[in-house]
Order: C-alpha cells, then sequence, then structure tokens
C-alpha cells in the first residue's frame, strides 16, 4: 500500500522534473481521445505534469482569450504538457522540505540521468561539517558506480513515463465545470466521471480526487491545481489497505521564463492503512525557489560539479521569510 501512496506523491512531485520547451496556444491541434495524448508521450523521454494551487498565492497568468469546452481546453494543456519535452531545459534551484519539526534545505540540479541533489542547511543553519562530508561521499559514489548511477537513471525516466500515463487519461477520467475567469486564468472545477473505469490501483485513485484547477488561458499551461478524496478508497475490498476520506494535494507553479514554467511548491497529506492494518501517512511540504537556467543535456557528474561551484550561502533563509500559515494543514 505504501507504494501506491508513494506512486501518488510522485505524480504531483513529477511536476518539478517536467521538461522545459515553447508552448502551443489556441493553435494547438485537440486530440478527441485520451489516446491520442498518450501517442505523445510513447517515446524514452516522455514526461508530464501534475500541478496545483495554494490558496494564498497566484502565479502570473496570460489574458484570457475566447473560451471554449472545458474537455477540450484540458486536452490541449495535456498536449502542450506532453510536448513540453520536445525542447528540454535543465534548471538548478534549491528545495525547502518540512519533515515534521524539521526543515531541510537542499541545492539541486536537473540532469539526463536525473536530479542531483545536495543537503545545505537544516533548521536554517549550515550542516557541519561531517554531514557536509557525508553529502560529498554519497555523491561521489554513486558518480562512480555504473551499477547504482543506471539505476538512479532508469527510476528517473520509470518514473516520469509512469506519470505521464496517469496524465494522458485525465481529459476521459473526470468531468470539468467552467468555474470563471480568475487573473486571466481558466477557473475549472473537476469530478470524478461515472463513465471512466479505472484499471490500476493508481489510476484508481487519481479517478477518486475532486477539486479545482486554474489554467493559463493564453499559454494553455496548468498555473494551479488542487485535489481532495471525497470518499474511503478501498483495495482488495479493504484487506489490502485504504486511503482515508479527506487526504489533498496542492501545487503552484511559477513562471521562469517567457516559455517554461517550474513548480513553486508542493503540499501533500494523505493517510490510510496496509496489509496488516499498518497505520501509514504521506506528508509533504515543500518550497523551491532560486531557478536559475544550467546547461543542456548535463549528465550526473556535470550536475554534480555544479552544486560543488555553488555557494551554499546564495540559497536564502527561507525559515526567515516563508511565514507559518504558509505551512498551515488545511481544515
Amino acid at each position: 500500500m505504501a507504494r501506491y501512496m508513494r506512486r501518488v506523491e510522485l505524480l504531483i512531485r513529477t511536476a518539478s522534473l517536467f521538461p522545459r520547451s515553447p508552448v502551443f496556444p489556441s493553435r494547438v491541434p485537440i486530440f478527441p481521445s485520451s489516446e491520442d495524448c498518450l501517442a505523445a508521450i510513447r517515446g524514452p523521454f516522455a514526461v508530464c505534469l501534475i500541478t496545483g494551487v495554494v490558496s494564498a498565492c497566484a502565479p502570473f497568468c496570460a489574458s484570457a482569450q475566447q473560451q471554449e469546452p472545458p474537455r477540450q481546453l484540458v486536452r490541449e494543456v495535456v498536449y502542450n504538457e506532453m510536448r513540453d519535452h520536445d525542447s528540454h531545459g535543465y534548471w538548478r534551484y534549491w528545495i525547502q522540505q518540512r519533515v515534521q519539526n524539521d526543515t531541510r534545505l537542499a541545492l539541486q540540479v536537473e540532469t539526463t540521468d536525473g536530479p542531483v541533489k545536495r543537503l545545505v542547511q537544516t533548521n536554517g543553519q549550515p550542516v557541519d561539517i561531517q554531514t557536509r562530508d557525508e553529502e560529498h561521499a554519497r555523491l561521489e559514489h554513486l558518480v562512480n558506480s555504473p551499477q547504482e548511477l543506471a539505476s538512479h537513471r532508469k527510476d528517473y525516466l520509470d518514473d516520469e513515463k509512469h506519470a505521464a500515463l496517469i496524465m494522458g487519461l485525465l481529459p476521459d477520467a473526470y468531468i470539468f465545470d467552467y468555474v470563471g475567469e480568475e487573473n486571466g486564468c481558466r477557473h475549472l472545477r473537476f469530478r470524478p466521471s461515472p463513465d471512466y473505469a479505472p484499471h490500476t490501483m493508481e489510476a484508481r485513485i487519481v479517478h477518486a480526487m475532486s477539486g479545482d484547477l486554474w489554467i493559463d488561458a493564453r499559454m494553455k499551461r496548468l498555473s494551479r491545481l488542487e485535489g481532495r478524496l471525497t470518499e474511503n478508497l478501498d483495495f482488495g475490498f479493504g484487506l489490502l489497505g485504504r486511503l482515508d476520506k479527506g487526504g489533498w494535494f496542492q501545487v503552484e507553479r511559477v513562471q521562469v521564463s517567457p516559455s517554461e514554467w517550474k513548480t513553486q511548491r508542493i503540499e501533500l497529506h494523505l493517510s490510510g492503512r496496509a496489509v496488516l492494518f499498518k497505520t501509514i501517512a504521506r506528508d509533504t511540504n515543500e518550497l523551491r525557489g532560486g531557478f536559475a537556467a544550467v546547461p543542456a543535456g548535463l549528465n550526473f557528474a556535470q550536475g554534480m560539479r555544479i552544486l560543488e561551484q555553488t555557494d551554499p550561502r546564495s540559497a536564502p533563509n527561507t525559515m526567515a521569510r516563508v511565514a507559518p500559515a504558509s505551512f498551515a494543514t488545511r481544515p
């Protein structure tokens, strides 16, 4: 059961790994079914997006254009996100992650082998010499172990492709209702479609969500999205596990260049039980920033060298500038 909760977190977390390329505005071809969307992601480097909302924040959205049927708009957005990988950008940024009472700040660089990440602060203070040396040794071991590096790369690509498959199903999995225009975004509300039959556990979890999404009207990009489980979700008639009603996620995106978007905020709260009544929970609070483009096509070793050359002091003390309310659990 924990593996499936990890998959749900993956669907949200992979927003930060999406390829970055020119977008396709209103001229985007319209696909009549999810099979056409899936056809666009069968290549070895297929990727996707599930992104979302922070109610107190409103990322930039372009001016609204002529309204179209909600499902048609969602198909165009899915198409755009999947086509993003055609022109792949790579970025360096910091990630602040809150785990229970601890806050960790890491620097990350995107590479063709997957992300390279190094811890630089804990609870607002620079890591000590021992932790710094351990981080360096961990990365050196990975870069010098062909087997482990190949496994790291495979996990990265598998995760992207798996999330892309789910993304391709979204237009058919939900019923979308038009809510209105907000700051140049089209606000849609979604709920499970009774005509859609999920065939995997991950698809069942996605289909059980209801929520809201905001789409940049001009660029046809997902700007914000939030979802919540509106009922308990049992697996194997409850024998294999359950996800509890009330679980929710929020994600916020920010435009970092004229044509590229990155995930700025991720929050995920799921709970339930696994086989043998083991209680499990998945809680994620992440804030990302300081986005800076790096050369395209970096391998893991090159990404590691960039991290070594980056002054940890360049990462902001987000403990001081992020209000505690930003991490408050949603009622």
